[in-house]
């Protein structure tokens, strides 16, 4: 079960400049297994861009399943996050801590265009970075 990003997903959805790149990588991973978004993912794909009913749409359209937050990987989150603010680093929302947690306990991977990021917070986590 591979999961993938809130930026992939608005790049796709939006036709955005590197949507072609999302769109091979995220097909590559549909014909391999399941891929999931978890609840922040959720969220921020449909703040970006659309209402939730169009999102859902979307995602099942796109054969992109939902996949629960669980305890663990929220607590995990709220971990990383902190100590990002201990380090003094530029502030990162709490989704994308949330979908790395998410990516790390409860899939396979992740896809993203923020590989550096994940790198940082989350050692282990296999990286899908779409390829222009």
């Amino acid at each position: 079960m591979i999961a993938v990003d809130a930026e992939v997903l608005v790049e796709l959805l939006a036709d955005g400049p590197r949507a072609d790149a999302a769109e091979a990588c995220l097909r590559q991973a549909l014909s391999a297994g399941r891929v999931v978004v978890c609840d922040a993912t959720l969220a921020q794909v449909c703040a970006a861009l659309r209402d939730g009913a169009e999102v859902l749409a979307a995602l099942e359209e796109m054969g992109v399943h939902y996949s629960a937050l669980q305890a663990k990987s929220a607590l995990r989150a709220g971990e990383m996050q902190r100590r990002q603010r201990q380090r003094g680093g530029p502030p990162r929302a709490l989704g994308q801590f949330l979908t790395g947690a998410h990516a790390l306990l409860q899939c396979d991977g992740l896809i993203t265009f923020d590989p550096g990021f994940y790198r940082e917070y989350f050692k282990g986590l296999r990286l899908i970075v779409p390829k222009p």
